[in-house]
């Protein structure tokens, strides 16, 4: 979903191969029709589409954000859900032309379904913590099992078993839908998804922060694994230099992890869907002495660095794209879409205050010393230093293509991503020079996500080295600035 794009995977091998590319390929459910089509839902852009063999897209339906899950049922007519940004369950026309059949509303985020044996639609209830059965021709909903966490999907295998799947206890449970009765068979680790099982009963499994796809052992709950990543969707980076070498601190969405800057070895810290975990989803972060800043859609969340537990949300912001926090724990944080440049003291938005305005789509931000910040201003292709106490903006650094991370060098000079080139670039602020340092990296993906969108994140360490996060395949970057 995130990277937009759809891919195919050889479940015994593990090849992953590109079916449909951005920004098209954009994706939270897919189902193969009887017509042989593939049809997927667009979650972010609020459509359902279908894909041909021919290779021609047909969007079937729109205007539906947060469009989730979808399925056939034993006739070969297609149901769709919006969850999260919407709560309703429609029949699809599947010929694009007539207008789409809401069958019911606030049932409480009917996610992954999928049709019974008795041609009834199962599915989790993600807010109400149940498994449910809906009559699609009257929308009564029944529930059939209780007690989980958050359900996020169910499905049934040749023989009419169902299996569901829990995100927040990250287990697979089996359900009979007689009794209601549970019996977990397999627990794996946290940010489970998806599940699915394909002709021959074998049941997979998809982790969000690992990019992973599993496959259960029933009878003894084992699993293999068929493709997994150490990052997710690498969006933002911070680095802590120290006696032992650079911590890195990064975020990819779905979960926030340590990795060693010597060894690239990578330690899972927090999830946003484990069970208690106060991690909201996050497309950024900062690290200031015992504290790291994680920044998203929800708010700026602080943590204890050592303790690794969240302190406080700062909530009621708009479009936070990136979070600075200062000597005396006040936050300096952008909004993207207002262009500001605020300073939050407590954990409100309504106790902030507006350091610089009108800045063109306001991004990262980096220390230009004491008393002020470098900001990237990201459409507008220029860094400006900001006078924190004055608001006081100087451009020094011009017609730079969609500048996102930014970092300032032991000799003053800064690293900065161009996304728009897919470079680092050194800029001078004295000057305003601009000299390339590395290019052809996997970065700028294309835009798309919650607000403010994706970000390409880069930290500079104390001895200089520069990390970038590499968005497009989910990879970190060491770079000397020599």
């Amino acid at each position: 979903m995130i990277n937009q794009s759809i891919y195919h995977v050889d479940t015994d091998t593990g090849d992953v191969s590109v079916f449909i590319g951005p920004p098209n390929g954009m994706a939270d459910d897919l189902e193969f029709g009887p017509d042989g089509r593939i049809y997927y839902t667009s979650i972010l852009q609020g459509k359902l589409n279908a894909k041909g063999a021919a290779g021609k897209i047909t969007v079937l339906a729109d205007g539906l954000m947060g469009i989730n899950s979808l399925a056939f049922n034993q006739e070969g007519r297609l149901f769709a859900t919006q969850v999260f940004m919407g709560d309703a369950l429609y029949e699809i026309d599947l010929t694009g032309q007539k207008k789409n059949r809401k069958i019911a509303e606030k049932l409480g985020g009917l996610n992954g379904f999928d049709f019974g044996p008795d041609n009834m639609l199962y599915g989790p209830l993600w807010f109400k913590g149940v498994i449910a059965k809906v009559d699609v021709a009257t929308g009564k909903v029944d529930v059939v099992a209780s007690g989980f966490k958050t359900p996020t999907a169910v499905n049934f295998d040749s023989k009419g078993n169902l299996f569901a799947l829990d995100v927040a206890t990250s287990e697979v449970v089996q359900v009979d839908v007689k009794t209601g009765q549970k019996k977990t068979i397999a627990k794996l680790e946290p940010s489970l998804d998806n599940l699915a099982i394909d002709s021959k009963d074998r049941i997979f499994v998809s982790n969000m922060s690992k990019n992973g796809i599993y496959e259960i052992d029933r009878k003894t709950g084992k699993s293999r694994t068929v493709v997994d990543g150490a990052l997710s969707c690498a969006t933002g980076v911070a680095v802590a230099s120290g006696e032992d070498g650079d911590t890195l601190y990064v975020v990819d969405i779905f979960s926030y992890k340590k990795v060693d800057g010597f060894t690239g070895s990578v330690t899972m810290l927090m999830s946003s869907s484990a069970e208690g975990s106060q991690m909201a989803y996050s497309l950024n972060i900062s690290v200031s002495k015992d504290k790291v800043v994680l920044i998203g859609p929800a708010g700026v969340q602080v943590i204890d660095r050592v303790a690794n537990r969240v302190e406080k949300m700062i909530g009621g912001l708009q479009g936070p794209a990136h979070a600075l926090m200062m000597d005396d724990g006040s936050i300096l944080v952008t909004e993207m879409p207002t262009g500001k440049l605020l300073k939050v003291v407590g954990d409100s938005a309504n106790n902030a205050t507006v350091v610089a305005e009108k800045l063109v789509t306001p991004g990262y931000l980096s220390w230009a010393g004491e008393g002020a910040v470098y900001v990237t201003e990201v459409m507008a292709g220029v860094i400006s230093r900001i006078e924190i106490s004055t608001g006081q903006k100087k451009v020094i650094a011009s017609g730079l293509r969609t500048p996102k991370g930014v970092g300032v060098l032991p000799d003053g000079k800064l690293a900065v991503v161009e996304a728009g080139t897919r470079q680092v670039v050194l800029t001078d602020p004295a000057s305003g020079a601009i000299k390339p340092l590395a290019m052809g990296l996997a970065v700028g993906s294309p835009p798309g996500g919650p607000p403010p969108g994706r970000l390409t994140g880069l930290a500079v360490s104390k001895s200089g080295a520069i990390y970038i996060a590499g968005d497009i395949e989910n990879v970190l970057y060491k770079i000397s600035s020599q």
